[in-house]
């Protein structure tokens, strides 16, 4: 008897989480030392302030004006609730690293599990690929900004960094990334801590400095209201078009949150942090993106000159230009533009750091499943570190690949942020669907559950992620030529049927989606 007495309150101590992962079929590799505030500071980070907003919102704004890229928002952040909300129900059933995939196939049951899963691990596998790509150009093209204030801006004989240097802090980047997530996860939970503060704090001091130091404001009526379209610059004179169009910046900003999900088997009490953690990633995001949105338009002077390849930021980065005209305009430098577009670029350097994150512990995953070639070197886990470290540099070896082309395409950031937004929040929808048409009594609600008011919540985000998905396929300028073309349809398009052609002609016959790799007896899962 005094020997039982241990074993049973080491059993009534075990972490609820990897509990729930046993009874799932995992046994409990990775650590779990990960706190609620680690994880909110991850997902957060994934998600970040400024690295959705800045890079799209002057072309967002050029499509229809003001009122149309501020009230976007506002629409967007409405329907990512409901995906938000369906996700955090599915997170507290299933807190696996696989997420997205695993649930997938739980939800989809016996039958059209695994196809469902193979499905989904894919397209959130090219979603996170690629999302590391879009954080490290559009760092790249701050950094370029920075570097082109710093040495007498565009008007002044400043350096404007050529393709193969921008090519070469694309690639720094992303190695710098890859290094950092070779460390144990403490090192990346403890930077992305200082990466909550810093956009949390440098947030603040943007959305509040930004419109006191502009020596004029546009009004409120302007902001609010003024819709205006540039059919001279796009080649579209459809307002229903361009409304669309200038949605696109809010929807490639609202997502990430799924971040939390791939780190519940190494989060305490993860059946009910994970959920808190993606909800409150998208209550902050909407919060701050709206006020930063709002700070960028009401301190616009020039909106014509915000276009203007002879401008001081040779008309590529507008919101670099907007920080420039207010502190140049009040104190006749570029000092305090350039501080703020280093806060800036540390949100990108924080974001693709997150990002690396996640799209690791996807491949990692999908690997334990023998879901992607050479799985046996990718689902490796460093023996000091306790971390995929063989995902993250293949991880980071696509995206160096994916970059290539910066040096004779023009439109590789609208390719990519395609490629990311299609394949991240289409990886959504497979699991959302699936639990919309499960049998109620096969699923085992976690501490967060919706009860009837799941499959209207579902729904309504399935829907959304379907029109989402759809509109980052559509053409953004005219007329179409080789350097206006929107190539994702092409890349996704023959991605998806090599991958589906896989499934057909061999992976079927073999992959049966998540492979538990403990023995539990049989029950309800």
């Amino acid at each position: 008897m005094g020997n039982q007495r241990p074993e049973a309150a080491e059993v009534q101590e075990m972490d609820p989480g990897e509990k729930r992962l046993n009874e799932l079929g995992y046994k409990q590799e990775l650590r779990r030392e990960m706190t609620l505030f680690k994880t909110l500071a991850i997902s957060f980070s994934t998600m970040t302030l400024f690295t959705g907003i800045t890079p799209l919102y002057g072309s967002s704004l050029l499509y229809a004006g003001p009122a149309s890229l501020v009230w976007g928002w506002v629409v967007v952040s409405f329907f990512t609730w409901f995906v938000g909300i369906a996700m955090a129900e599915i997170c507290s059933s299933f807190p696996t690293t696989g997420s997205l995939y695993f649930w997938a196939a739980h939800l989809a049951g016996p039958r059209w599990g695994p196809l469902a899963s193979w499905c989904c691990a894919w397209l959130e596998t090219i979603g996170l690929v690629a999302g590391i790509g879009t954080q490290a150009y559009a760092g790249s093209q701050t950094l370029q900004s920075i570097i082109l204030l710093s040495t007498g801006t565009n008007k002044g004989g400043g350096y404007f960094a050529p393709k193969w240097l921008f090519l070469c802090m694309y690639i720094g980047l992303t190695l710098i990334w890859a290094v950092l997530n070779t460390f144990a996860l403490e090192v990346i939970a403890f930077i992305d801590v200082i990466s909550i503060w810093w956009q949390v704090i440098g947030g603040l001091v943007i959305v509040i400095m930004l419109p006191l130091v502009s020596l004029t404001t546009k009004s409120a009526s302007y902001v609010f209201t003024h819709f205006e379209t540039s059919p001279a610059s796009t080649g579209i004179s459809s307002k229903p078009y361009v409304v669309v169009l200038s949605f696109l910046v809010s929807q490639y900003s609202l997502y990430g949150y799924d971040a939390a999900a791939h780190l519940t088997e190494e989060t305490k009490g993860a059946d009910k942090n994970g959920p808190i953690a993606i909800l409150s990633s998208i209550g902050i995001i909407t919060v701050f993106g709206w006020a930063y949105i709002l700070a960028l338009t009401f301190s616009i002077q020039d909106f014509g000159y915000l276009y203007d390849p002879s401008n001081e930021t040779a008309g590529t980065f507008v919101p670099a230009q907007i920080l420039y005209d207010a502190f140049y305009g009040r104190y006749h430098n570029s000092a305090g533009a350039i501080v703020l577009l280093f806060i800036i670029w540390g949100s990108f350097f924080f974001g693709g750091l997150s990002i690396t994150t996640s799209a690791a512990r996807v491949v990692y995953a999908l690997s334990r499943d023998e879901g992607i070639p050479f799985s046996s070197i990718w689902r490796k886990i460093h023996p000091k570190h306790k971390v995929p470290s063989n995902a993250v540099w293949l991880c980071a070896a696509i995206c160096i690949l994916l970059g290539l082309p910066i040096l004779r395409v023009n439109v590789v950031f609208t390719a990519i942020t395609s490629i990311c937004t299609i394949g991240w929040v289409g990886g959504y929808a497979v699991p959302i669907f699936a639990r919309i048409v499960m049998d109620e009594k096969n699923f085992k609600a976690g501490p967060f559950y919706l009860g009837r008011a799941r499959r209207p919540v579902c729904i309504v985000a399935f829907l959304w992620i379907c029109y989402t998905c759809s509109v980052f396929l559509l053409p953004t300028y005219y007329p179409l030529s080789w350097s206006t073309f929107n190539y994702a349809p092409v890349a996704i398009g023959a991605g998806l049927s090599l991958i589906m052609l896989w499934w057909v002609l061999d992976a079927r016959k073999w992959f049966k989606g998540p492979v538990r790799n403990i023995d539990i007896p049989k029950g309800k899962v």
